[in-house]
C-alpha cells in the first residue's frame, strides 16, 4: 500500500491520514466545491480538485467517481472513514473487482451484517441471546400487529438495511401501529433506498454496549473490550466511555465472546463493532454490527493503546494480527464527548455560521479530534459533529473530573454547539453514579430545557459571575443547585457560547 484516497471529510479524515502518513503512506484527500478550504486538505500529502464536479449525487457516495479519482492519482487503496461508503459492500466489490484495495472488511460480511434481518439470523443460529421479533422483515401494518399480540407490547419497528436511528419507530398500542409501520418504511427508503422493515420487542431504558472486535485475514479475532454508548438523544449517540461500569469481568466475557463469535462466523477481519442491549437484569442482547470504524474508536485506542486506523491499514495489507487476545489489557478510563454545532436550548437544532475563536483545553488526559479551525463555515450540508472531546483519568471518577475541566477550558464563539449539555451531564448526581440508560436525555434532561426571552443576557450574567467565583475566590467548589431554578442549561453555558 502506496498511496491511499481518504473518501471522505472533516475529523476522521485527518485521523486516519495522521496515521497512514506516519506508517510511510502517501494520503490524498479530495477537494469539494462545499468546502473548498476545509481544514482537512491541509493534513494530505496530495489533494484532488473535484470542485469543478457538481452532480445530483456528492462525490463521498458516488461509487464511480471515487473509483475514477483513485484510478487518476494512483491510489493502490481507499479509506471510507465511517459513513458515506463505508458499510456499502457494493462499493468494497467494486474496489476489489478494479484491484483497489478497499481499508474494511469483505463485501459478503458487510452485506450480511449490514442487512439487519441477515445479521439476526447469524446471530441466532449461533446461540447469541435475541430480542423477540419478527424471523424476518414484515410487509405490513397487520402482520406487525400480529407479532405484536404475541410478543407484547411495547414493540419496535427498524429499518432492515438502517441505523442512527432512522427508520425507527416505536408502537406501545395496536391502533398506532399502521402510522408508525407506514412512517418507517417511508423513512427506510428514503434514509436506505430499501422500504424493508422488521419488528421486535422494545426493552425499556435499557443499557447500549458496544464490543470491539479486530480481526485478520488468517482468521484470528480478537476483542478490544467493550464501549458504554447510553448517553443519547433520539437513538444518536452523544456520550461514549470505556470500559462500562455497568459490566463486571464475568458478563465482559460474556458479551465479548458473543462478539467474537458472530465476527468468526462471517470471517469477519478489519475493525468492527457488535451492539448489545443490556436490561436492567444484566442480560444482553444482539442488536446490531456496524461494519467500519466508530466514531468513538479513541475511546478504545486511549485504553488499550492500539491504533484501529493502523491495525486496519495492516490488515488490509494481509498481516496477521500482532498480538493475541491475551496481550491486550485495558488500563484506565476514557470519555467521548461528540461536539456538534446543534443549539441544545431549541431542541438541539443545527447552528450554522462561522467559527469566529476555538480554543481547546491543554492537558495530558485531553485528545482532540478536530475537523475545524477559527474561520471554518458550518454549514447544513454535512453531519453537525465537528470535533470530539476525548478525556482520560485513572478510573470513571477521575475521568469525570478531569472532563469537567477540560469542558469549562474549551471556547467556542461563532456558532452554538452543545458543549452546554456536556458540561450539565458530566455535573448529573446520576450520570457520576452511573444510573442511567438510552432515555436518560428524554426522561430527566429534555425537561431542563428552559425558554425565556431574557435567556442569553440572564446566562451571560450567570457566566460571568461563575467565572469570577471559580477563578477569584478561595472556594471553587460552587453549589450548583442554587441556580437550579434558572435550569441547568443556563447555570452550564459560558460566555463564550454567545
Amino acid at each position: 500500500m502506496n498511496k491511499l484516497l481518504i473518501a471522505n471529510r472533516g475529523e476522521i479524515a485527518i485521523r486516519i491520514m495522521r496515521t497512514a502518513s506516519r506508517m510511510g503512506i502517501t494520503t490524498v484527500a479530495i477537494k469539494t466545491a462545499l468546502e473548498p478550504a476545509a481544514p482537512y486538505l491541509a493534513t494530505a500529502t496530495e489533494i484532488y480538485d473535484n470542485t469543478a464536479f457538481t452532480t445530483a449525487v456528492p462525490v463521498f457516495l458516488d461509487v464511480d467517481r471515487i473509483i475514477a479519482i483513485a484510478q487518476e492519482v494512483g491510489a493502490d487503496a481507499i479509506h471510507p472513514g465511517y459513513g458515506y461508503l463505508s458499510e456499502s459492500a457494493y462499493f468494497a466489490q467494486k474496489c476489489i473487482d478494479q484491484n483497489i484495495t478497499f481499508v474494511g472488511p469483505a463485501p459478503d460480511a458487510i452485506y450480511k451484517m449490514g442487512n439487519k434481518t441477515i445479521a439476526k439470523r447469524i446471530a441466532r443460529k449461533i446461540g447469541i441471546p435475541m430480542v423477540d421479533g419478527s424471523e424476518g422483515n414484515i410487509s405490513d401494518a397487520d402482520q406487525a400487529i400480529k407479532i405484536a399480540e404475541k410478543i407484547g407490547y411495547p414493540v419496535i419497528i427498524k429499518a432492515a438495511s438502517g441505523g442512527g436511528g432512522r427508520g425507527m419507530r416505536i408502537v406501545r398500542k395496536p391502533e398506532d401501529m399502521e402510522r408508525n409501520f407506514n412512517v418507517a418504511s417511508n423513512e427506510s427508503r428514503k434514509a436506505f433506498n430499501d422500504p424493508s422493515v422488521f419488528i421486535e420487542k422494545y426493552i425499556e431504558n435499557p443499557k447500549h454496549i458496544e464490543i470491539q472486535v479486530l480481526g485478520d485475514t488468517h482468521g484470528n479475532v480478537v476483542h478490544l473490550g467493550e464501549r458504554e454508548c447510553s448517553i443519547q438523544r433520539k437513538s444518536q449517540k452523544l456520550l461514549e466511555e470505556a470500559p462500562s461500569s455497568a459490566l463486571d469481568a464475568k458478563l465482559r466475557e460474556e458479551i465479548a465472546g458473543a462478539a467474537v463469535e458472530l465476527a468468526k462466523a462471517v470471517k469477519y477481519f478489519s475493525a468492527g463493532t457488535v451492539e448489545f442491549l443490556l436490561d436492567a437484569d444484566k442480560k444482553f442482547y444482539f442488536m446490531e454490527m456496524n461494519t467500519r470504524i466508530q466514531v468513538e474508536h479513541p475511546v478504545t485506542e486511549t485504553v488499550t493503546g492500539i491504533d484501529l486506523v493502523e491495525q486496519q491499514i495492516k490488515v488490509a495489507r494481509g498481516e496477521k494480527l500482532a498480538f493475541k487476545q491475551s496481550d491486550i489489557k485495558m488500563k484506565g478510563w476514557a470519555i467521548e464527548c461528540r461536539i456538534n454545532s446543534e443549539d441544545v436550548q431549541s431542541g438541539f437544532v443545527p447552528s450554522t455560521g462561522r467559527i469566529e475563536k476555538l480554543e481547546y483545553p491543554s492537558s495530558k488526559h485531553v485528545r482532540i479530534d478536530s475537523g475545524v479551525t477559527e474561520g471554518t463555515t458550518i454549514t447544513t450540508g454535512f453531519d453537525s459533529m465537528i470535533f470530539k472531546l476525548i478525556v482520560s483519568g485513572e478510573n470513571r471518577k477521575d475521568a469525570i473530573e478531569n472532563c469537567k475541566k477540560a469542558l469549562d477550558e474549551l471556547w467556542i464563539t461563532g456558532i452554538k454547539t452543545t458543549l452546554p449539555f456536556f458540561r450539565m451531564l458530566l455535573r448529573n448526581e446520576d450520570f457520576v453514579k452511573g444510573n442511567f440508560s438510552t432515555s436518560f436525555v428524554e426522561n430527566k434532561l429534555d425537561n431542563f430545557v428552559l425558554a425565556d426571552k431574557n435567556e442569553e443576557a440572564l446566562a451571560a450574567w450567570i457566566a460571568t459571575k461563575l467565572f469570577f467565583e471559580e477563578h477569584f475566590s478561595d472556594d471553587s467548589n460552587l453549589d450548583y443547585e442554587k441556580g437550579k431554578d434558572l435550569g441547568p442549561w443556563l447555570l452550564n453555558r459560558r460566555i463564550g457560547q454567545f
